[in-house]
């Protein structure tokens, strides 16, 4: 039976934009730390990245995640898992939603999205596997999303073993499965499958944690036509910390035959591409060292490390990445120390990346407790000329008392009627222990020469 902690470690399993003050565009010649196999030659301009400890907000709700994506109209959907995220009083605990934000960082507007299909944890069998809402992308009316699911192994920490691939074709009032279906199934166990999973069982459970590449104003595919797929090689550290990628025509998201693999660099540097996943090659490679090899809880499940948010800088015709490790402590369990955290810049989605910023201890606002993770670049939070962003993130600072006292949320969870209340239990426990796991966000500058 799935842990009660598996909302924290499953995997981890603006005012207005003018705010962030527009200057003078540059041109697109960069300069980056080398970083990676196979790095060579430098990006002329950038030195580095400054996150904006004075321009930290902290925007409420209740979850993480925080996949994000772009609209036609200039608001963004979020991603908000393990949480009710900002509705209050809480009427049910999702193991995930989607939200629309409109407005800037210094007070934007969250609202649940009407149509999208229910996953309330409470009223789910225990027993039933879980869906993590990861990438989302929206061109036009429709919008993807995938969901990721862990394996059923109970005899060790669970691993990550597939995607579920839903849709809309009118901007999230109703939803399909990849088939076309409707509506929406969580499958079980035993109808888990590829032919019902875009990704399933695949070697080490690559490609399990989708992040999708956005782009600013006037979301589409990239410039060549396509949508590019982005996750660690695998659930342990030596191919967390690996960076793979597939790409796909909007138009065949949903046919898995479609999908083609990054299979290495030619010798102008262009891509190599197949249609064999065994032949993919890591597009880059974080550090070692940031991926729990046990875990602060007996029973409990492997950390999401290395998730990266990926976004095309259009003022500056560059793409930048984001991504953390967790801190590991001595032990080798999770959340002993604080994450790492970095940048990197490239001139096409496969890189090179060269990274122009790193805090091997990421304590935003100089909190020496903070054990934040997983960074997203949020696509609607970019200045004018592409000189700021903001990136937004959860915090799971007192997970260590929250385990402590789990017993008495448990306890109180036994007395409980019914879902809604459920929610009420879990929420006014985490908000006490994990004051952090929530909607955090702050301005990051890059710095020119």
């Amino acid at each position: 039976m799935p842990s009660r902690r598996d909302l924290l470690v499953r995997g981890l399993s603006f005012g207005a934009l003018a705010t962030l003050g527009a200057r003078d565009a540059m041109g697109a010649t960069l300069t980056g730390k080398r970083s990676g196999p196979g790095s060579s030659g430098t990006l002329r301009g950038i030195t580095g990245a400054h996150r904006r400890d004075d321009a930290i907000r902290h925007l409420g709700g209740l979850g993480d995640g925080y996949k994000m994506t772009l609209r036609p109209d200039g608001t963004q959907l979020v991603v908000v898992n393990d949480g009710p995220g900002w509705i209050d009083p809480p009427e049910a605990f999702f193991t995930t939603k989607l939200w629309t934000m409109s407005g800037g960082p210094d007070a934007p507007h969250f609202a649940p999205l009407v149509g999208y299909p229910d996953l309330n944890r409470s009223a789910r069998p225990e027993e039933a596997p879980h869906y993590y809402g990861h990438g989302v992308i929206q061109v036009g009316e429709r919008i993807h999303q995938f969901l990721s699911t862990l394996d059923r192994n109970e005899d060790r920490p669970r691993r990550w073993t597939g995607a579920k691939l839903i849709f809309s074709d009118d901007g999230g009032k109703t939803w399909k499965n990849q088939n076309g279906s409707s509506p929406v199934v969580w499958e079980r166990w035993e109808d888990q499958s590829r032919d019902r999973l875009i990704f399933f069982g695949e070697s080490g459970g690559c490609f399990s944690l989708l992040s999708i590449l956005q782009h600013g104003p006037g979301q589409r595919p990239d410039r060549d036509g396509y949508i590019y797929l982005y996750g660690p090689n695998g659930s342990v550290d030596g191919l967390m910390n690996q960076l793979v990628l597939c790409r796909v025509t909007a138009d065949k998201l949903t046919d898995r035959k479609s999908y083609r693999f990054f299979a290495g660099r030619k010798s102008d540097g262009s891509a190599r591409w197949s249609a064999d996943i065994a032949q993919r090659r890591p597009v880059h490679s974080f550090p070692r060292g940031w991926v729990n090899s046990k875990n602060l809880f007996p029973g409990d499940l492997v950390v999401e490390s290395w998730l990266p948010s990926v976004v095309y800088n259009a003022p500056l015709g560059l793409y930048m990445m984001t991504n953390a490790g967790i801190g590991c402590g001595e032990d080798g369990t999770e959340f002993g120390k604080p994450s790492y955290f970095g940048v990197w810049v490239a001139r096409t989605p496969w890189g090179q990346w060269q990274q122009i910023h790193e805090d091997a201890v990421w304590t935003p606002g100089g909190d020496t407790g903070a054990r934040a993770y997983a960074p997203q670049i949020a696509p609607g939070w970019m200045s004018p000329d592409g000189r700021s962003f903001w990136i937004v993130w959860a915090d799971l600072n007192g997970m260590v008392a929250f385990g402590r006292d789990e017993a008495q949320l448990d306890t109180a969870l036994e007395k409980a009627r019914n879902p809604a209340e459920h929610a009420v239990i879990e929420t006014t426990f985490l908000r006490r222990y994990l004051p952090g796991f929530s909607f955090n966000a702050q301005q990051v500058d890059l710095q020119f020469e």
